[in-house]
């Protein structure tokens, strides 16, 4: 398991008298507070937040449950649910765990090689996989009635990890390049062009019962950048040109003249064009997508995610509502674990212009890319002031309200991938370089119309 020790020291000092004298008053103290360097902090988030996709990780298929709680009560039964989209960020933070001696090489590729014949074996539709597949059979489980079939959305976050774990390993060892091969092929396998349904745009589902009946278009801009990027940099099954900017940038009415806190939107938001939508919308894409210097006709994408989650703080900052602890060390709302009116805990997409006075945590730790000193400030108030609320033995805990004294004591794969994913672009930039200089991604993104200084292109 891995485990963090900090040591903490504690110094009592006793009054001496000798025999018969009348004892001092007492001259104990209060042992000193020894604070984490932000350094020292950082490393201690990334590594215990690996425990959710290390120890706690569905042990048939070694993918990523969708959600780990630790006291052992799931709905439904489903604590052999694993997420497609949640495993794709697993896969790089077990990368990043294998980079920073967290475990070791051996047993990291051991993991990758479990999850690669796992998938290899699991229900696919036309190359991709649904959103939950049970851990134990590999059979679709459905999210919903109609959506029991592809999910390409959750499939492209996955990809995304498929390339990262192709490149770390393809140098290696004969069973670490036997491993990269695995994952290559598995990404090689996902029909794309299929998901376009012979129109110039991506659709989120495809079912064998339901055909499109989902009908859920991909159009921007919300968290699904990324899977027009992975469907142009198919070598196999890519989509033209034409889809990403009809239907994506919906011939150019993606972009957005509006301003919040005098920071420039850049993009539309869908349905939340005041103040930008969730912060995960400024993270999934970007785990291996490096937003640094990285443009096209529609936006420069560091601004964009940049203005993005600074809006997001500004605004806990300016605390409209007047929820208790908002500010500047206590800030970040996006889709997570959430209170309900009645108390009991649901799951909300938190945002300014859905703000239900509940935090969480990856909201802020994972724009550390963008927010260096406002995220260390975020973590820092929870693991020294509010720790044995927010911390647990995945690193910190899905929601937090101080407004209502509560928190949800849960995980969501979806909310700590990110969060390790980020802290060691933030450190080390390892995930975007891997991704990044993917000859196929390159290339991809150059058929789209990006430029990137940073790689040359």
């Amino acid at each position: 398991m891995i485990k963090i020790s900090v040591l903490f020291m504690f110094f009592t000092f006793l009054g001496c008298s000798s025999y018969g004298d009348k004892p001092n008053e007492s001259t104990a103290v209060n042992p000193p507070i020894i604070k984490l360097t932000d350094e020292e902090l950082i490393d201690l988030v990334q590594k215990q937040t690996l425990s959710y996709f290390w120890d706690y990780a569905e042990p048939n298929s070694g993918m990523a449950r969708e959600r780990y709680h630790p006291d052992g009560i799931y709905p439904e039964n489903d604590a052999h649910v694993v997420t497609t989209g949640g495993s794709g960020f697993g896969l790089m933070a077990i990368v990043s765990g294998m980079s920073r001696g967290y475990i070791t090489k051996n047993q990291g590729t051991e993991r990758l090689n479990k999850i690669a014949n796992f998938l290899a074996n699991a229900d696919r539709f036309h190359g991709a996989w649904s959103h939950w597949i049970d851990g134990n059979t590999g059979k679709v489980k459905p999210f919903g009635t109609k959506d029991n079939g592809g999910d390409l959305v959750e499939t492209s976050f996955l990809a995304a990890g498929f390339i990262t774990v192709r490149e770390y390993l393809k140098n290696g060892t004969a069973e670490e390049k036997a491993v990269s091969q695995k994952f290559d092929e598995l990404w090689k396998g996902i029909d794309w062009q299929w998901y376009t349904n012979n129109q110039n745009k991506l659709f989120w589902h495809w079912s064998p019962n339901y055909d499109w009946q989902m009908n859920f278009a991909l159009e921007g801009y919300n968290e699904c950048l990324i899977t027009y990027v992975m469907a142009a940099a198919s070598p196999t099954h890519p989509i033209t040109p034409a889809a990403y900017h009809e239907g994506w940038a919906r011939s150019g009415a993606i972009v957005s003249a509006k301003t919040k806190y005098n920071l420039p939107l850049i993009l539309k938001h869908n349905g939340a064009e005041e103040f930008g939508g969730p912060l995960f919308w400024a993270h999934y894409s970007y785990l291996g997508l490096d937003p640094n210097q990285l443009t096209d006709k529609y936006a420069n994408y560091w601004d964009l995610n940049s203005n993005h989650t600074k809006i997001n703080y500004l605004y806990a900052v300016a605390n409209p509502k007047k929820f208790k602890g908002y500010g500047a060390n206590y800030w970040g709302l996006t889709a997570s674990y959430s209170r309900n009116s009645d108390e009991s805990i649901g799951y909300d997409a938190h945002m300014p212009s859905n703000d239900k006075g509940v935090i969480s945590p990856t909201a802020a730790i994972s724009s550390i890319v963008y927010t260096p000193v406002e995220s260390i400030a975020l973590m820092r108030n929870l693991y020294e002031n509010y720790k044995t609320e927010t911390w647990g033995v995945a690193g910190f805990y899905d929601a937090n309200s101080l407004q209502y004294k509560w928190t949800a004591q849960r995980y969501l794969a979806i909310d700590q991938g990110p969060e390790i994913v980020m802290l060691e672009n933030y450190r080390s930039g390892l995930l975007w370089k891997l991704f990044m200089n993917a000859p196929e991604v390159k290339q991809g993104l150059i058929n789209l119309g990006f430029h990137s200084g940073k790689y040359g292109f």
